[in-house]
C-alpha cells in the first residue's frame, strides 16, 4: 500500500481528506489580509512640535470581530487596535493610533462548536505580526520611536470575554474586547 505525502497510511474506504480514525481533516487557509482602517494623529505637532523627554505612558486596547462571509467556509476576522501615548508627567497626548486589520480565512471541516474560539483566538494570532509591524512603522514614520507591541494573549482575552458574558447572562457573540 502506498503512503500519502504526510507519512500516514490511508485507511481502506476512508473518504478523501479524512484522517485515520475517521475524523475529517480540517482545512485552513489565509486567503487575504488587509488594512480596513488606519489613523495616526501626532498631537505633539499641534503644540510646540518638540517631543517632551521621558518615557511615555502607552495604553493599548484590542477588540475583535468575526463574521461568516457569503462564500461557504469563508470568514472575516477584524482586529481593532487603539493605542494612545501620553506624557507621564503632564498627561498630554503625544499620539493616537487606530488600526483595523482584517483577514479572510477559509475554514472547512472544523466542528461548529470549535468555530467561535478558533475565529477569535487562532485567526487573530496568525495575522497579529502583520498588524504589529504596521503599528511599528506608522509610529516611526510619525516621528516617534517605533512601537513594538508585546504579544497579545488572544486565548486569555477570549476567556475573559466568556467570563464577562457568563456574569451578565449575555448570549455568546462574535465580538470580543
Amino acid at each position: 500500500m502506498a503512503e500519502s505525502g504526510n507519512g500516514a497510511t490511508p485507511q481502506p474506504g476512508a473518504p478523501t481528506g479524512a484522517q485515520p480514525g475517521g475524523q475529517p481533516q480540517v482545512k485552513f487557509q489565509v486567503l487575504a489580509q488587509f488594512v480596513r482602517d488606519l489613523s495616526f494623529e501626532n498631537a505633539v505637532v499641534r503644540g510646540d512640535g518638540v517631543l517632551p523627554p521621558g518615557q511615555p505612558d502607552i495604553q493599548v486596547q484590542v477588540s475583535l470581530d468575526a463574521k461568516k462571509r457569503d462564500t461557504d467556509g469563508h470568514y472575516e476576522v477584524i482586529s481593532k487596535y487603539k493605542i494612545e501615548s501620553k506624557h507621564k508627567e503632564t498627561g498630554k497626548v503625544l499620539y493616537l493610533v487606530e488600526l483595523e486589520y482584517g483577514g479572510i480565512f477559509l475554514i472547512d471541516g472544523l466542528p461548529q462548536d470549535q468555530m467561535h474560539p478558533f475565529l477569535l483566538i487562532e485567526c487573530p494570532r496568525i495575522v497579529f505580526p502583520f498588524a504589529r509591524r504596521i503599528i511599528s512603522d506608522v509610529t516611526r514614520d510619525g516621528g516617534f520611536p517605533p512601537l513594538n507591541l508585546d504579544m497579545i494573549d488572544f486565548m486569555g482575552m477570549y476567556r475573559q470575554q466568556l467570563a464577562r458574558q457568563a456574569q451578565s447572562g449575555a448570549p455568546e457573540g462574535t465580538k470580543i474586547s
